[in-house]
């Protein structure tokens, strides 16, 4: 091994250099992303565009760690691959930038489809709570004189929210209830139902 290394001229240490140093934390952040602990190591640069034409997605936000250790990882490895077929430098050098920037492409639009897979945990109460059923859990004041809580069921999961409701008398806790409307994100209007419903 060390006598490999010694044998190395000082572009081609450098390139090795390059070439492991960029493997392994591509490695790492590759591991880490499909487990889900992405570090979020990007760095931002401000790159306003005057006319203001055109938006960029954050996954396609060109300027960011992961990038430049892609191209890193493109440029070495064809320049390391590419040495002994190639005697021209300044050929080599233009192939292994354009290998890295290709490199850079693919895995930033491999990112932009992965993340269109991706399904949103968030629920739009608006469109999915009118109807549902669930308990009171905290007393709901009648005549909307306060907020109360209750528990519902949303897509087999339960949620819960505040609470008003129309009725005379005041909703007590474990009363089955039924949701009128939502009111806004966090705030639903019920009213009592025969808990034999449910």
């Amino acid at each position: 091994m060390t006598e490999w290394w010694t044998s190395l001229d000082l572009f081609m240490k450098i390139l090795w250099c390059m070439a492991i140093a960029s493997s392994t934390i591509f490695v790492i952040e590759t591991i880490l992303t499909f487990i889900g602990i992405d570090g979020g190591g990007d760095f931002d640069m401000d790159t306003d565009i005057p006319d203001g034409s055109f938006e960029a997605e954050p996954s396609m936000n060109l300027y960011t760690f992961r990038n430049l250790v892609n191209f890193i990882l493109g440029f070495s490895w064809t320049a390391i691959l590419f040495k002994n077929s190639i005697s021209s430098t300044w050929l080599l050098m233009l192939l292994s930038v354009l290998l890295g920037v290709a490199l850079v492409a693919a895995v930033m639009y491999l990112f932009k489809w992965l993340s269109k897979m991706q399904q949103s945990g968030n629920i739009d109460v608006r469109k999915s709570a009118k109807g549902c059923i669930g308990k009171v859990y905290l007393t709901i004041p009648a005549n909307r004189a306060g907020a109360g809580k209750v528990q519902i069921t949303i897509n087999d999961s339960v949620r819960e929210y505040d609470a008003l409701t129309d009725s005379d008398s005041d909703l007590k806790t474990g009363a089955s209830i039924k949701v009128v409307e939502a009111l806004d994100s966090s705030t639903l209007l019920v009213e009592e139902i025969n808990s034999l419903i449910i």
